[in-house]
């Protein structure tokens, strides 16, 4: 027996579904704004869409352009950044072990008031710092309506409200997940962590598909884009989405920056399995060797032409890359490639006598 539809009993919202089929058109006019009660909204930028539309006017046409990155609130995050804390660490010296000799320190607070406190004493002295932010995917972080209050608010959030009963706003699936807010939230954060680095001082950020672009445009304008390390991709070995969606995720991100673009990071140490598979050692350290000629699949020479050229060997000789078979396959890199291999110490020459 088939149950009948239930109805919600209101007629169609005729405004959200115009918003709705206007968004579909023209996504890039839509924009986060503040309103006049301080709320944060979804506002249509009419001059852009004019502009889109073909239709130009000269306040949209005057506007200055430039490259970078901008959203309501920055300027408060940035005078936000240079207000001094008036706050004190207090030690706890009956929860703590080895309190007088421990070189280990563990700080309980809100993570801005603690950066701005640990500016005076870890100025440019730390090595690495790893954040693990709140990826906001529109329930998880708490922010306060006034964010100027730092460390008195947050200290008394529990239940989300002060102690003057003033709520706490959170980015729940009904006001709907803002970018602004996440940004004003990391901005000032991630500018005082990257005044602790070292000049070889290294920071990784954890982060999922949410603000993954936002964190990095955000990361290029407090490091600088030349401090790009990489993104580690992180399998985390948790599905999201399903259901009706065709698409799942199980990774995350980790976004890897430096205070100069020349950080030194090595490896772990080689295990013995490792050490089974790297089984020669030579003046640079444990290597193994693999033919330089393509196998597998795509390996012939009209596969990737470039990569069928001539290289010389000790005795003088000129080395093709042939198949088993005789037929012209290719090397598994390009001229310029192979050389910069060789000026690396990456490159063995071995001479194989084959019976048959």
């Amino acid at each position: 027996m088939n149950t009948p539809q239930k109805m919600d009993g209101a007629s169609l919202n005729i405004s959200a579904e115009n918003r709705a089929q206007l968004k579909q058109l023209f996504p890039s006019v839509f924009t986060e704004k503040v309103d006049d009660k301080g709320k944060l909204v979804e506002r249509v930028d009419f001059e852009k869409l004019k502009a889109e539309m073909g239709t130009f006017t000269d306040a949209f046409e005057t506007r200055r352009e430039r490259y970078g990155m901008d959203w309501p609130g920055k300027k408060e995050a940035l005078k936000l950044i240079q207000t001094p804390s008036a706050a004190t660490l207090k030690p706890c010296r009956e929860e703590s072990v080895n309190f007088d000799t421990t070189e280990n320190l563990f700080i309980e607070g809100d993570n801005l008031e603690v950066l701005k406190l640990l500016q005076k004493s870890y100025y440019g002295k730390v090595k690495m710092i790893y954040i693990d932010p709140p990826y906001n995917t529109g329930k998880e972080f708490i922010y306060p309506d006034n964010y100027s209050e730092s460390l008195e608010t947050y200290l008394e959030y529990a239940g989300l409200i002060d102690g003057e009963g003033k709520r706490f706003s959170t980015n729940t699936p009904n006001e709907g997940r803002f970018h602004t807010k996440w940004l004003n939230m990391m901005y000032p954060r991630l500018y005082l962590a990257r005044n602790l680095l070292r000049d070889d001082g290294v920071i990784f950020i954890s982060i999922d598909d949410h603000e993954v672009s936002n964190l990095r445009k955000l990361c290029d304008e407090i490091f600088g884009e030349e401090n790009f390390n990489t993104c580690i991709t992180r399998v985390t070995g948790t599905p999201t989405g399903g259901g009706n969606n065709a698409f799942v995720n199980e990774i995350d991100y980790v976004l890897v920056y430096s205070k100069n673009s020349n950080p030194l990071i090595e490896g772990l140490p080689m295990s013995e399995g490792d050490a089974k598979i790297y089984d020669q050692e030579d003046e640079f350290g444990r290597y193994l060797t693999r033919p330089l000629r393509r196998t597998g699949g795509e390996d012939r020479r009209e596969d990737r032409p470039s990569m069928f050229f001539a290289l010389k060997a000790p005795d003088g000789t000129d080395i093709y890359p042939y198949g088993p078979t005789g037929y012209e396959s290719r090397w598994i890199c390009g001229l310029n490639k192979y050389n910069e291999l060789v000026n690396n110490h990456l490159i063995e020459w071995k001479k194989v006598n084959k019976k048959g």
